[in-house]
């Protein structure tokens, strides 16, 4: 008996093994997901697009991926490899999760910072789910782990961040400082929106009344983020908004209520876009932080309750964008320039408002401001269904890449200035001179940021909900505005190769685009001829870098606030930077090549980086 109860037991033993291998490998790949109480993280495997399959097409694992050269950008998996790559490096090497904060920047620029993360999240994201595959894949589950490991480890960077911005000190600084915020916040929401829907379960399955734990361990649990996240965005935008003044050139938001007052570009664009982005994507807000808020309905009891989707942020981005469109800001080559002083106004000082027009014009142009407003024209075109808005975004961007000197290659020589780049490169005039500041250094990556955003899909469907209604693109105004942004590929291809070689050995890029990496002190391949080179020429004030200038046109009276380095006014500061910054060896400092200059490479130079590979990646490579 006890030989016969031990075969029996091992026949058992035996028979439950294969049970449970043909159960594995035959029942659990065709499991569904939907299931409830499957504690699955996403909807529907073979809606999963893997990773090695974009990246490689090779055998190569994502988490040993050797870095593409720049002139191997040819590829959706070379791009999208170095995109990972770009992000890692801009968060590893400038970001700290104790501080929350990447602490070598400013607080502008960390609310850029946190939205060119969240952007590219969302990249991530979405490629997970574009690229389908229909077969099983046994190694679906570590791959899908490995996605949702390393878009949580961004995405708690982006809620430490919450914590770590700089809000108090934020809503006592200028204008466009405060939009910054809005735009930052508003692309989280956007982010968790879109992750939680394509890889959790579908909203239906929500229960959005509840407040409790329930609705979190239903769905994604970023999505209890999002109040909070909101409700930063709308104390910024009701700040900000009170910059907007018709009393001097008949609309336009004001930069900065602490100097004389300058209508610039950036503010205005941010505002269009802010109030756009409000319009769309807005959920609506009952938290009555802060409660030293006199609400005039019920005293003492906080912010009332902000309703979504209002019709006066559609109304105040319909109003801004005419205003600045007829504002005469843009030059002969159809780019904004920086913005308009009012001739005369000294109301500080004798309480003359001058002529209380915009008659001063600061000609000095960035790549920024050609930029921020193309996300405006895109949320304006599906807010009121008008092609105008995108007729005027692409026109902009053709503005802006013949004046890098694209269309003109081959009949030139390489280092002509072409008013906002040379060779096809888009450049700021400091990049060459070697004197950004951390603006500066912002500046090409919000470029490439809102030039993507503008080129996104148009949206094959609309919604009417109330006063809410968004406009549906028909296939015929779909494709043209698809085949248009294509159009920019070579472009596009150009500049991501052009910030790629400026890579250093540590994977950080350097702000001078076009410029290679010099590896050793002792290599002469990459060095400027300095004869060759034509310099960007002195067009307007560059506040932006140099410094705000000290004098009436700029400053209330008696304003000694802002003072620039030794006290030196903006035209000797260019001299003396410039002066200084043509050296690029000395005995005594060894600075490797033309991006060591000045601030060095720097987590703003590296955003510039992160958003071209982006922009190349959603706009060309991601839908091949």
């Amino acid at each position: 008996m006890g030989l016969q109860s031990l075969r029996l037991k091992t026949a058992l033993a035996i028979s439950a093994f294969l049970f449970l291998f043909v159960a594995v490998v035959f029942l659990l790949p065709h499991f569904d997901p939907l299931t409830p109480g499957y504690p699955s993280i996403y909807v529907n495997r073979d809606q999963a697009i893997l990773y090695d399959d974009i990246l490689t097409g090779h055998g190569c694992d994502i988490l040993n991926t050797e870095r593409p050269a720049a002139d191997e950008l040819t590829k959706p998996f070379h791009t999208f490899t170095a995109l990972l790559e770009s992000l890692d490096t801009m968060q590893s090497h400038f970001y700290l999760i104790w501080q929350g904060q990447w602490p070598s920047a400013i607080d502008w620029t960390a609310a850029v910072m946190g939205t060119q993360v969240s952007a590219t999240l969302a990249a991530m994201t979405y490629t997970w789910h574009y690229r389908t595959k229909t077969s099983s894949r046994r190694d679906f589950a570590r791959e899908s782990q490995e996605h949702e490991n390393r878009i949580n480890r961004y995405f708690t960077q982006i809620t430490s961040f919450y914590f770590g911005e700089n809000s108090f000190s934020l809503r006592t600084q200028a204008y466009d400082d405060m939009l910054w915020v809005v735009l930052g916040w508003l692309e989280s929401v956007k982010f968790i929106n879109l992750h939680s829907d394509l890889h959790y379960a579908p909203a239906s399955h929500l229960d959005k009344s509840a407040k409790t734990s329930r609705h979190n361990l239903t769905g994604w649990y970023a999505q209890q983020f999002i109040p909070q996240f909101t409700h930063r965005a709308r104390l910024f935008y009701d700040l900000a908004a009170k910059g907007w003044d018709t009393s001097l050139c008949g609309g336009g938001m004001v930069w900065n209520p602490y100097l004389a007052p300058y209508k610039n570009a950036i503010t205005n664009q941010l505002f269009v876009s802010a109030s756009i982005s409000m319009y769309l994507y807005f959920p609506g807000d009952d938290n009555p932080s802060p409660f030293s808020f006199k609400n005039p309905v019920r005293p003492s009891t906080g912010l009332p309750p902000a309703k979504p989707h209002d019709q006066r942020y559609l109304e105040n981005a319909v109003e801004a964008y005419q205003w600045l469109k007829t504002s005469g800001m843009t030059n002969r080559k159809g780019l904004y320039v920086d913005g308009f002083h009012i001739r005369g106004w000294n109301r500080v000082g004798n309480g003359s408002t001058g002529t209380g027009k915009c008659d001063i014009r600061n000609e000095q142009v960035y790549t920024y401001n050609q930029g921020v407003i193309l996300s405006g024209l895109r949320g304006l075109w599906q807010a009121t269904g008008s092609k105008t808005y995108l007729d005027d975004g692409h026109q902009l961007i053709r503005n802006v890449i013949a004046a890098t000197g694209w269309n003109a290659r081959g009949t030139g020589w390489p280092w002509q200035w072409y008013g906002l780049g040379r060779n096809g490169v888009i450049e700021e005039a400091c990049d060459s001179w070697g004197t950004c500041s951390q603006n500066g250094h912002t500046f090409k990556g919000i470029f490439f940021h809102h030039l993507t955003v503008f080129c996104s899909q148009l949206p094959s469907t609309g919604s009417s909900e109330n006063d809410f209604k968004t406009y549906a693109a028909d296939d015929r105004l779909a494709a043209w505005h698809r085949k248009s942004c294509r159009d920019y590929g070579p472009w596009l291809r150009h500049n991501a190769h052009a910030a790629y070689m400026t890579r250093d050995d540590k994977g950080e890029y350097g702000t001078w685009w076009g410029v290679p990496a010099r590896k050793t002190a002792s290599d002469d391949s990459t060095r400027i001829d300095e004869n060759a080179l034509e310099l960007p020429p002195y067009e307007g004030t560059d506040y932006r870098n140099d410094g705000v200038p000290l004098d009436n046109i700029w400053r209330l009276s008696n304003d000694q606030s802002w003072h620039l380095p030794n006290n030196i006014d903006g035209e000797d500061m260019k001299k003396f930077t410039r002066e200084h910054s043509d050296d690029i060896e000395s005995s005594d400092v060894k600075i490797l090549d033309a991006n060591d200059r000045g601030r060095g490479r720097t987590v703003e130079s590296q955003s510039g980086g992160l958003a071209v590979l982006r922009a190349l990646y959603n706009i060309v490579d991601l839908e091949r």
